[in-house]
């Protein structure tokens, strides 16, 4: 197996590495570029967002100087409109859904090239990113028909709480949470 250096970003790490990131999204999903939600241009600019947000961070896997995958996220702030619209057992739960600032970090990304899949790397990229972390649990969004991502989120300690549709023009996402401390 090939080693993975893993290197932590900021913002500007991010917005510096966007050729490379690009190239690597268009790579993972050359399938369902057609689709508005899916270009190039609507992924950075999510990316972008993402990197304005306090607690931003992001860890990129290279492997013989080649980027391999990359996560990222931000903690949520106060008033979050994350929870805006889920499904679930904690839909009415106030407690469950309010955001101080500190709380809740959100993973954003996680993707890892195609041909690379297989060795690890998305599970050492996941726990790079998570282990710095100082807020109380995290979350992410996922395709209920990604089983693979789903599937390995779920083994990695993750449990499912309910759906969103965070944007007009996104899919129904599965929302899972992880307890951090």
């Amino acid at each position: 197996m090939t080693d993975l250096t893993i290197r932590h970003h900021g913002a500007a790490g991010m917005r510096a590495m966007r050729e490379e990131i690009l190239a690597l999204y268009t790579e993972v999903y050359a399938g369902q570029l057609a689709d508005p939600f899916r270009t190039p241009e609507r992924f950075w600019d999510r990316l972008d967002a993402y990197a304005n947000r306090d607690g931003f961070a992001m860890v990129t896997g290279h492997a013989d100087d080649d980027l391999v995958g990359f996560a990222l996220g931000y903690t949520l702030p106060e008033n979050s409109r994350w929870w805006t619209g889920l499904q679930g057992p904690h839909a009415d739960d106030e407690e469950f859904t309010r955001e101080d600032g500190n709380r809740t970090f959100a993973f954003n990304e996680l993707m890892v090239h195609p041909s690379r899949r297989g060795h690890g790397f998305g599970h050492a990229l996941h726990d790079a990113l998570l282990r710095r972390r100082t807020e109380q649990r995290a979350t992410l969004l996922v395709r209920p028909d990604n089983e693979p991502a789903r599937s390995a989120y779920l083994r990695w300690g993750w449990r499912m709480i309910g759906t969103v549709k965070p944007f007009t023009d996104s899919p129904i996402f599965e929302v899972l949470v992880l307890p951090l401390r």
